[in-house]
């Protein structure tokens, strides 16, 4: 759909789109920062500059607007992450390039990590946030089978399968990540390296 404004005709579709990319960008911002539970839809539409009636119009309550935030922030990141596996050409060096991906991000963009874990406590108590958070984790660890296990060609590591390697990878980087947002051991993200004892 198109309008008339001025001398221009303005497609109305983009404007929308554009305002409600705005509203989940400021979601992000607020609740990254100050967390889910602190942050309201009045505070996010500040942030946004739009009216509260505005934010209303897209998204009826934070649920919803909330699990949009997750929904922008996996499809991001599920892309920055196979584009990084995708750049080595071995194995190996895709373990470690993994590595260095949630190391460089646990040190410069530590609020992806403050939204991730405030959604994963969500997720506990909602089949909404479930739903998404599993969807997640199941794309991470197919991805580490793939471009990493896969290509060593192992079906299994002393009796332990390839998925369940995956998923101990996924855990360990998170549970590491955690621990980095908590303590704020400048060491602790060299544990992250251990890891790659795996593939040696």
């Amino acid at each position: 759909m198109t309008e008339l404004r001025g001398d221009a005709i303005v497609s109305t579709e983009t404007n929308e789109q554009t305002q409600s990319e705005r509203i989940l960008l400021a979601a992000n911002t607020c609740i990254s920062t100050r967390g889910y539970a602190n942050v309201s839809m009045r505070d996010i539409a500040d942030e946004a500059g739009v009216a509260l009636s505005q934010l209303n119009y897209y998204f009826k309550n934070k649920v919803g607007l909330f699990k949009e935030v997750v929904r922008m922030m996996i499809s991001k990141y599920l892309k920055e992450i196979e584009a990084s596996l995708k750049q080595e050409n071995s194995p190996r060096k895709r373990a470690k390039g993994l590595i260095n991906y949630f190391k460089n991000m646990l040190q410069h963009n530590p609020e992806l990590f403050r939204l991730l874990y405030d959604f994963t406590g969500l997720a506990i108590w909602s089949p909404v946030f479930s739903s998404l958070l599993s969807e997640l984790f199941k794309e991470l660890s197919d991805m580490i089978e793939k471009y990493i296990f896969k290509d060593l060609q192992l079906k299994e590591l002393k009796g332990y399968s390839t998925k369940t390697l995956s998923r101990l990878i996924l855990g360990s980087m998170f549970g590491t990540g955690i621990q980095v947002l908590l303590d704020q051991d400048e060491e602790l993200p060299e544990a992250l390296n251990a890891m790659q004892i795996l593939f040696e």
